[in-house]
């Protein structure tokens, strides 16, 4: 997936686990223009991997065997966790 195609990366964040969506989309929405490229890339790669790895990083039940990766689980619940809770 490309830097640029913004739609197809949209829709990626889009699990169809709730939980997975209200941690994803928002950062997506708000965060994503301001990554540098290859933060961009770390996302889109993040996207890659399966629900449940993605659930249990997010939910810190796990950390991703890629260290890269962590850094951003971490961004991503970092600015999570500044958000704070969401209604349900």
């Amino acid at each position: 997936m490309k830097l640029n195609h913004k739609a197809r990366i949209q829709w990626a964040c889009r699990r169809g686990m709730r939980e997975l969506d209200i941690a994803l989309m928002p950062f997506f929405e708000h965060e994503y223009d301001t990554l540098s490229n290859d933060d961009k890339h770390l996302f889109i790669r993040l996207l890659s991997s399966d629900d449940p790895d993605l659930f249990n990083w997010l939910m810190k039940c796990g950390s991703p065997p890629d260290s890269a990766l962590q850094k951003m689980v971490t961004l991503i619940q970092m600015w999570n966790q500044a958000r704070g809770p969401v209604a349900m």
